[in-house]
């Protein structure tokens, strides 16, 4: 089921200790990343708000090593795309993810519209999210997550795509916040590279992922 914040009253509250698939696009389908710099803040800003202290300045940013610090959220695995970013998220406390992604989301909106003088919403509502039901679609929704920059045409090859968590399931990339755990526990011989690549040209139709796309 999609859970869109924008309908809380009709839907559901996130349940802790669950696992969503959270994804959102531009306002009208607009770049909400134009450069280098603006998925970097997005990923800073997804690390600093993932504490649920509010009085943790944006100075002393998250140290991951640091297990006094309580979280909203564990972040599982991301990909960010031109127009749209989606997020595999483990709520940790009741309301994390709304809290998170509203901090995340307002944070960055605010970042953009001074960078690019520029008023209003940058986002198509709050965001929308899917709750994993079960290990099996947590690991095709993470595998289509991976996959998506290869779908987009952004890559050639994901093992090289910077805003992906990919990189880091497969060993090359630097991993400070992201908890892999739940994913890679169901690959005990360690073939999730596999798993995600066997199935890249197939991906590419869509076809069997329509209902966790953004549409």
């Amino acid at each position: 089921m999609v859970y869109d914040i924008d309908m809380a009253r009709r839907q559901p509250a996130l349940v802790t200790g669950e696992i969503y698939h959270v994804f959102n696009r531009g306002v009208e389908k607009r770049k909400i990343f134009l450069g280098d710099w603006d998925y970097k803040h997005f990923l800073e800003s997804s690390t600093h708000y993932q504490i649920f202290d509010k009085k943790l300045s944006r100075k002393y940013p998250l140290n991951p090593k640091n297990t006094s610090h309580q979280k909203l959220v564990e972040i599982l695995s991301y990909s960010l795309m031109p127009n749209h970013f989606h997020l595999l998220l483990k709520q940790t406390i009741d309301n994390g993810i709304s809290t998170f992604m509203g901090r995340v989301q307002n944070s960055f909106t605010k970042y953009f519209n001074i960078k690019n003088d520029r008023v209003g919403h940058l986002f198509q509502g709050a965001f929308k999210a899917v709750r994993i039901e079960n290990d099996e679609q947590l690991v095709h929704v993470s595998r289509y997550i991976h996959l998506n920059p290869l779908v987009s045409k952004m890559t050639e090859n994901i093992k090289n795509y910077r805003w992906s968590s990919y990189p880091i399931y497969i060993g090359k990339g630097n991993n400070e916040v992201i908890s892999t755990k739940d994913i890679l526990d169901l690959f005990p011989g360690g073939d999730y590279e596999r798993f995600v690549l066997d199935q890249a040209d197939y991906a590419r139709s869509l076809e069997q992922l329509k209902h966790i796309t953004l549409d």
